[in-house]
């Protein structure tokens, strides 16, 4: 009782076993020619027992619906009905089905970007001014898939900000060491507009202040900021970076330090916040990751229009375990992320520094389209790039001519950020070494950031 089960023989008996708990299960065994066998059929909701005899019972196929191996038609008339700056969305006329159509699966090129019951759909996560191909095929229940649609190409509208169309040139300045120069000096001689500003650290009780130390408001950092803003230029804080007490670390959770990062867009009117997360207290720990990558995703609810960088290392081809984490934990917290900053050097990259960069943000690059879905374009236009001048602390050295290559590929796949540290290290002492305020070799002042202020993304 409360279920039927057909089994295609005769000629013998089935028995269902005397156990309550196995009334699942059902014994058959019958004749076929002079050769005897049995089968044990699972049946789920069967509330009996006893003896049944098999010219009672037919089996058919798979499902109880039969053997079904055909495709539904193609969708027809897939057209275009509306777009954003980051979603495109789409109607089309039903497929048919000899047993009916369940689902419609919509692809991004060659990348499945949604599946539907009904005849439209809507694909969001998409970058600004980009071009994007759509089809659509329909999915009957036994799994049957369609041919594919006609295809629609639509290209979304122009980004007004919000992480679409966002495109940064801003080296770090830091006003805690280095002979911290005069921002309007180097924005006049150099045409830079933006600056990275670091570091936002933990005074303590998850209140944030410059370097831990310096007041978050009106000290010498927030002096820097004026004369950036005065010369119509911008600033991005970083929140962490290699040492000292951390936000991120050491915020009791993902609201409270939701809470301190709020204070720092409150006293600056901010578009954009970097998180830079390094070492073992924040980075290569998953649980403070999360906590982060949570806090990023509430301020920017709270905060329509910001912008949100993570900013990590790298090895000389993407992503360590840890970086590859960050981004997994970025797509299952939907945090929205808008770039992923890779900082390509203290990596062993050794005297190729323009192949071991690009190798590694194009291992970024494939990690966010497999944990995206995105295409080549839209991968590279949540990649930044965060470099070091001169001379690296593991005596790695880039060159003015090889940072200009980094930017000139940076623009040629249209990537968004642009950064290197610092620009304290912005002059030249040949032989100088790996120190403070000056490169360690021989260039121009203000050279690398006169090249980065040419990235256009």
């Amino acid at each position: 009782r409360g279920s039927y089960v057909y089994l295609g023989v005769t000629g013998g008996a089935s028995t269902w076993t005397s156990s309550p708990s196995q009334y699942s299960q059902l014994t058959v065994s019958f004749t076929t020619g002079s050769s005897q066998t049995s089968a044990q059929i699972y049946v789920h909701g069967w509330y009996a027992q006893g003896t049944y005899y098999a010219d009672d019972i037919s089996l058919d196929g798979p499902g109880g619906g039969g053997s079904d191996s055909q495709a539904p038609t193609a969708p027809t008339n897939l057209a275009s009905t509306g777009k954003t700056s980051s979603s495109v969305s789409l109607s089309w006329s039903a497929a048919t089905d000899n047993v009916g159509v369940t689902a419609y699966d919509v692809y991004r090129g060659s990348t499945l970007a949604t599946s539907v019951s009904g005849t439209s759909a809507t694909v969001g996560g998409l970058s600004a001014s980009t071009a994007y191909t759509f089809t659509v095929k329909a999915r009957d229940a036994a799994g049957n898939v369609s041919a594919a649609s006609n295809a629609v190409s639509v290209t979304t509208d122009a980004g007004t900000g919000g992480g679409t169309g966002f495109k940064q040139a801003a080296p770090y300045l830091y006003e805690g060491w280095g002979d911290p120069p005069s921002p309007a000096t180097v924005m006049s001689a150099t045409g830079i507009k933006n600056f990275t500003m670091a570091f936002v650290l933990d005074s303590g009780g998850c209140t944030p202040a410059w370097d831990g130390s310096r007041p978050l408001t009106g000290g010498a950092d927030q002096t820097a900021i004026n004369q950036i803003k005065a010369a119509g230029g911008d600033i991005t804080p970083s929140f962490g970076g290699w040492q000292g007490s951390k936000l991120g670390a050491n915020c009791s959770s993902a609201s409270a330090l939701a809470g301190a990062i709020q204070k720092v867009i409150d006293a600056y009117g901010l578009k954009t916040v970097d998180m830079d997360v390094e070492n073992t207290d924040e980075f290569e720990n998953e649980a403070v990751q999360a906590k982060i990558l949570t806090a990023l995703k509430t301020v920017k609810a709270n905060n329509p229009g910001l912008r949100t960088i993570v900013t990590f290392g790298t090895s000389t081809t993407g992503p360590t375990y840890y970086g590859n984490r960050l981004i997994e934990q970025a797509q299952s917290l939907g945090a929205n992320i808008d770039v992923f900053t890779i900082m390509p050097f203290d990596f062993g990259g050794g005297a190729d520094m323009y192949g071991n960069t690009v190798a590694a943000a194009e291992g970024l690059k494939t990690k966010l389209k497999s944990t995206f879905g995105w295409d080549d374009a839209t991968a590279y236009a949540h990649i930044g790039i965060s470099g070091m001048n001169g001379l690296s602390d593991q005596q790695e050295t880039t060159t003015p001519a090889i940072w200009t290559q980094i930017r000139d590929w940076g623009n040629t796949h249209h990537i968004a950020r642009l950064a290197f540290w610092a620009v304290n290290r912005d002059r030249g002492c040949a032989g100088g070494g790996v120190v403070s305020n000056c490169s360690g070799i021989s260039q121009n002042t203000w050279q690398f950031t006169s090249i980065t202020a040419g990235f256009t993304g």
